[in-house]
């Protein structure tokens, strides 16, 4: 359901969340390594994420990206809703773009449940509840 760009997108996102406990930034090099993405996507998902202000950048040879204590309380929905947009909580399973509750695809029914449960999921949880497991090692960013 979820591009990989914004998978990539939410772990990058969580990594910085689990520095900022420590007041530390990360650069684009380290980011990507931890979550084991290319430098290249990693820099413009973090200059995506800065311009629509779910993260921050210092610019400098002390620079960096980072996230703060009131940003790490937003809803995963905005990280997801800046890379994919809201379309992936209405498309077809199937990607059949005249399915609906009048002219199901096979699968509408069962797939709809799905992407309303993963909605509720990125909407009620922050970002914050997604970085403590990480923080206490309950938790991974690399598979």
């Amino acid at each position: 359901m979820l591009s990989n760009t914004c998978k990539t997108a939410i772990k990058a996102v969580i990594y910085l969340a689990s520095k900022s406990a420590r007041n530390e930034k990360a650069g684009v090099k380290e980011v990507a390594q931890h979550i084991n993405a290319s430098e290249h996507t990693v820099s413009k998902l973090l200059q995506n994420l800065v311009k629509q202000k779910i993260i921050n950048s210092i610019k400098g040879p002390t620079g960096g990206f980072l996230i703060t204590e009131q940003q790490r309380l937003q809803p995963i929905i905005n990280i997801v809703n800046t890379i994919d947009g809201q379309d992936i909580f209405t498309e077809c399973g199937l990607g059949l773009s005249k399915c609906s509750s009048t002219h199901p695809c096979p699968i509408h029914n069962e797939y709809k449940k799905g992407r309303e449960i993963i909605q509720t999921i990125f909407t009620e949880n922050s970002i914050n509840v997604l970085c403590e497991p990480v923080e206490n090692g309950l938790a991974h960013l690399i598979g």
